[in-house]
């Protein structure tokens, strides 16, 4: 599936991110000389205010992994509805074996949600949610199918013009 592109957002554009390390890996090479030890880090950035993206670095020590993953990750941000706190409604994504349904939930309930989900639906501002990784639980693809699934989601403002449909007061914002 083709990257969503309608949602994305300038890198330039966003001052504040928070960067949230989701896995650091180690890799071993052998060769002749003995063993060559890397590292990848996958890094989650946000605002907390609706706007989200991952990055994976790669480098011979774990800082230097961090730094090159937040870089990725900043260029990689999307736009996500956040509706008091929590999303318009209903999702499932899929990124490789791995599945994730994120559902709305009341003010006051919290991220219900694993590690990997977590971290991205954290920096992306969302207060109260719901949510299950049904495949796999590799931390890349959990990350990617999170993200996929929050840009795929639609403001009710928006489906209201597709439809031509008025809403109430209490729908809107």
């Amino acid at each position: 599936m083709a990257k969503i592109s309608v949602n994305k957002v300038k890198p330039g554009g966003e001052v504040e991110l928070k960067e949230k390390v989701v896995a650091v890996n180690r890799v071993v090479k052998t060769t002749k000389g003995g063993r060559t030890f890397s590292f990848s880090a996958l890094v989650v950035v946000g605002n907390e205010n609706g706007v989200v993206g991952q990055g994976l670095g790669k480098a011979k020590e774990v800082q230097e992994a961090i730094t090159k993953g937040i870089e990725d990750a900043k260029k990689n941000l999307v736009k996500v509805p956040v509706m008091h706190g929590t999303i318009p409604h209903d999702q499932l994504a899929k990124e490789g074996a791995a599945k994730v349904l994120i559902k709305p939930a009341a003010h006051g309930t919290g991220v219900i949600a694993g590690g990997s989900m977590r971290a991205v639906l954290e920096s992306a501002g969302i207060t109260d949610v719901l949510a299950k990784s049904l495949g796999s639980a590799n931390p890349h693809n959990v990350v990617k199918a999170t993200i996929r699934a929050l840009t795929l989601l639609r403001e009710p403002l928006q489906v209201s013009k597709e439809r031509n449909i008025k809403l109430s007061k209490v729908f809107q914002g």
